[in-house]
């Protein structure tokens, strides 16, 4: 189905939060390629920044290549590894972005189902008929800890180490995404964010703010980044909505 003849509802909101001098988040939207994205960036300064810009400009760049139009997966993998080519090689040639890296979590909607890759901790919700599910793994220590019974969801809350991702774009010469469809129904509400929403807004919470009655997608974004300041906003928070018609 043509992307303009499906309906969307989409909104988008990124906040520096209450600590962080600068906001290294990033986010997509490409609705007439029914592509969303969000970006995570780390490295310190302008490195962050620039990954997480970079990586979102080469994957919408990929995504509205007519020649991957109808191969969602083959698109998703090539923009993603020409978005790593594209960071590796500038954090190896100028030394003040070494280092740097992002993660990524992006949707791409197709007639009856969506796309989800990611890269790192920023995750992918969907709420469906008052549910909450995460639709994403983090590729995260504590994350991979929790999956291996090593430790409880609890005690990777509280780790020192909850910070530290296993797998982002940009690090290596290579990266590996996680790429899945998935079936929609008429009404779900995608949820892209940064861990500057996760790590301050607990998923039960988190089902509660979705489930309430609001306006538009703007305001829920705004509710969402409000929430994350109110519970002490210590990271860049990036909210992106997308309701399936």
């Amino acid at each position: 189905m043509p992307q303009e003849q499906m309906l969307m509802e989409v909104a988008a909101l990124t906040d520096v939060g209450r600590v962080r001098s600068g906001n290294e988040d990033a986010f997509g939207l490409c609705p007439e390629a029914g592509l969303f994205v969000v970006c995570d960036g780390m490295g310190g300064a302008a490195a962050g920044e620039v990954a997480s810009q970079s990586t979102v400009a080469a994957v919408t760049e990929a995504l509205c290549d007519p020649q991957l139009a109808n191969d969602p997966r083959r698109a998703l993998e090539a923009g993603i590894s020409e978005a790593n080519r594209c960071v590796f090689s500038r954090s190896e040639q100028e030394p003040s972005l070494h280092g740097m890296g992002t993660t990524l979590v992006s949707l791409l909607v197709r007639e009856g189902c969506v796309w989800i890759a990611h890269v790192g901790d920023s995750r992918c919700y969907r709420f469906r008929a008052g549910g909450l599910e995460r639709m994403t793994q983090d590729h995260s220590l504590v994350d991979e800890q929790v999956r291996l019974g090593q430790m409880t969801a609890a005690e990777a809350e509280m780790s020192p180490l909850r910070n530290v991702i296993t797998r982002a774009i940009g690090t290596r010469a290579t990266v590996t995404p996680d790429i899945e469809e998935v079936a929609t129904e008429h009404g779900d509400l995608f949820l892209l964010c940064s861990d500057g929403l996760t790590k301050e807004v607990s998923e039960p919470r988190l089902a509660e703010i979705l489930g309430q009655e609001v306006p538009d997608l703007q305001t829920l974004c705004r509710r969402l980044i409000e929430e994350a300041n109110d519970s002490g906003g210590s990271d860049n928070i990036t909210a992106v909505a997308v309701r399936i018609s």
